[in-house]
């Protein structure tokens, strides 16, 4: 008999439920896109802000001590200490080796244009380096990737382009450097023996930061100029990260202070304290230091957008909830003398909820499947729009979608549940 009612129901009302399933797609739609985004929108930010320089440094323990406690950069017990090229590879076989976007060593080396001239940095690289790692992977690494914003005006070097030099567009536009030009770079050693090498200008570059007052050429050039063949001074590596909790920040305090449980979960977590040390576990005497400001950024921008799309998604369902409110107090109102009748023979307040939930029910299922389908979507659109590249359907929302359905239907229908309790079956069959 209850479902007899139900389907009458539904069959008298096809107009009424259609605009109410319209209103429930529009509301779940909007639910399903921007809970997919914010559940991946995390890896998202994280690849864009990638693309925006490093944050993780590496240098030698010994350099980095002495940096952190005194604030040295340069010189005696810091000048002398570096990493070994050959053990930078490992840095691609560490627990999140697959987070590892991209890494380069850079070696710094002061020299002259001219005898009589201030000092310039000349900064060593890999620019797009091949390396066989020891898993028997290989991998392409280096600048061009890393600093993929600075603005070149000619060509990246070849790591194989010992006589090559790009110039910072700050340094060229003071001295009058174009692009095919030759640069006479004067260097002194410790004994102060000096020699000139002629490198001839490949490119000039933008950077929008201190880079562009200086020189940059292939690591394996400065190496030789240096006489330093083999080592560098740090490594600037891009790394995946999740943002940084409370485990991470007292991780990265002191690791060896975590119980065995804590250090098992921050270990096994892309955080970026737990990446740096697992950096440092492979490369001798070295130090990783996470780029803070970067990474509070990276968390700080997360947990903005996250928020937003978490209120997009309670407005968007609020929304809902007020057109299906509107929709079944008005389907309760032209009904009144019906449920006045089920009351007057019988019928309990629990009964009579239960059929007009259920027919609520009937256009929140047609609506909720619809709205799941269209706002993954949207999920593609926006993720195509704002990131170039697709949003992943994620398992998850799907329970979520439907807990928010049945929530948005109940609570949309609660007016009218307020309405049947009062409802009298004398006033409304009265002189009927």
């Amino acid at each position: 008999m209850f479902f007899e009612i139900v389907r009458g129901a539904v069959t008298r009302q096809k107009r009424k439920l259609l605009v109410m399933a319209c209103a429930m797609t529009l509301g779940i739609s909007l639910a399903t896109a921007m809970l997919n985004v914010m559940f991946d929108v995390g890896d998202k930010v994280n690849q864009e802000l990638r693309a925006y320089g490093a944050n993780i440094v590496v240098s030698p323990r010994g350099a980095s001590f002495l940096g952190d406690i005194y604030g040295v950069e340069e010189g005696v017990g810091v000048a002398d200490k570096y990493l070994a090229e050959a053990e930078l590879p490992r840095i691609k076989t560490i627990f999140w080796a697959f987070n590892i976007v991209d890494f380069t060593p850079w070696l710094d080396i002061m020299v002259r244009l001219d005898e009589d001239s201030a000092p310039v940095r000349l900064a060593g690289a890999w620019f797009s380096k091949h390396l066989d790692l020891p898993t028997g992977e290989s991998v392409d690494t280096g600048a061009v990737n890393l600093k993929s914003w600075w603005d070149v005006r000619g060509a990246w070097l070849d790591d194989s382009d010992i006589s090559g030099v790009m110039v910072g567009s700050a340094l060229a536009a003071k001295r009058g450097i174009k692009v095919g030009g030759t640069l006479p770079v004067r260097f002194r050693d410790a004994d102060g023996a000096e020699w000139v090498e002629r490198m001839t200008v490949r490119a000039v570059f933008h950077s929008g930061d201190r880079e562009d007052e200086e020189l940059v050429a292939t690591l394996a050039a400065v190496q030789k100029l240096a006489g330093l063949e083999g080592k560098v001074r740090r490594v600037e590596v891009s790394a995946l990260t999740t943002p940084e909790n409370d485990l991470a920040r007292r991780a990265a305090q002191n690791p060896y202070t975590l119980s065995r449980q804590d250090w098992e979960v921050w270990y096994c977590t892309a955080y970026v304290s737990a990446i740096a040390y697992q950096i440092e576990e492979v490369l001798t005497n070295s130090r990783a230091k996470p780029v803070l400001q970067v990474a509070e950024s990276e968390g700080i921008i997360l947990r903005k957008t996250r928020l937003l799309m978490l209120l997009l998604t309670i407005l968007s369902l609020a929304c809902t909830a007020l057109a299906i409110s509107n929709l079944v107090t008005a389907s309760v109102m032209e009904r009144s003398a019906q449920i006045g009748l089920l009351k007057a023979l019988g019928a309990t307040d629990g009964q009579i909820y239960l059929l007009i939930l259920a027919e609520a029910f009937v256009a929140t299922a047609l609506g909720g499947v619809a709205g799941y389908v269209v706002g993954l979507g949207f999920a593609s659109i926006i993720g195509q729009a704002v990131f170039g590249s697709n949003v992943a359907a994620k398992g998850l929302v799907i329970p979520l979608i439907v807990v928010l359905a049945l929530l948005v239907t109940i609570g949309g229908s609660l007016p009218a549940m307020r309405m049947l309790a009062r409802l009298r079956p004398a006033e409304v069959l009265h002189g009927r």
